[in-house]
């Protein structure tokens, strides 16, 4: 799954749906239209989804020394969720 297939399958939708007067006996072109325009944006939103959950996290810390000199130290970790279960 990614943004193309997303794209490609709402593109494809959306020319059957709006562009094609065609007719096909037992088929409704438009129909079938629509529902790829659904899985196009559904599959969309999940690569979006999907891609996002990875957790980020920073710390940041800022040390005094004796003398008055502080230094600064910043930790980013960027880890990915365990898969899910099915």
């Amino acid at each position: 799954m990614g943004y193309g297939l997303g794209i490609a399958l709402l593109v494809i939708g959306l020319v059957l749906a709006l562009a094609v007067n065609a007719s096909v006996s037992g088929i409704d072109i438009q129909t079938l239209g629509w529902i790829l325009v659904l899985g196009g944006v559904v599959v969309l939103v999940l690569t979006a989804v999907q891609l996002n959950l990875r957790r980020r996290t920073t710390s940041a810390r800022v040390t005094t020394h004796a003398d008055g000199t502080q230094s600064a130290s910043e930790r980013r970790v960027v880890s990915d969720p365990p898969p899910p279960t099915l």
